[in-house]
């Protein structure tokens, strides 16, 4: 049984997270859903390990001093 979510439906959705989370705490919970969501799509596709091995190349090389 399909739905849609429309224009108005995403309007009351934000609202309301916004008078739950509030202004402060809202941006965290997204930046932390959508690293969640691109995790996932990344494991989905078997990127997660190359993109694992980039970040612990780039934590081991030491920081340039200017």
């Amino acid at each position: 049984m399909p739905f849609q979510v429309g224009p108005l439906e995403l309007v009351v959705v934000l609202a309301i997270a916004l008078i739950v989370l509030g202004p402060k705490k809202l941006p965290e919970v997204g930046r932390s859903l959508g690293r969640g969501m691109r995790e996932f799509k990344s494991s989905l596709s078997g990127e997660a390990d190359e993109e694992r091995e980039l970040e612990r190349d780039e934590e081991k090389k030491p920081a340039l001093k200017e």
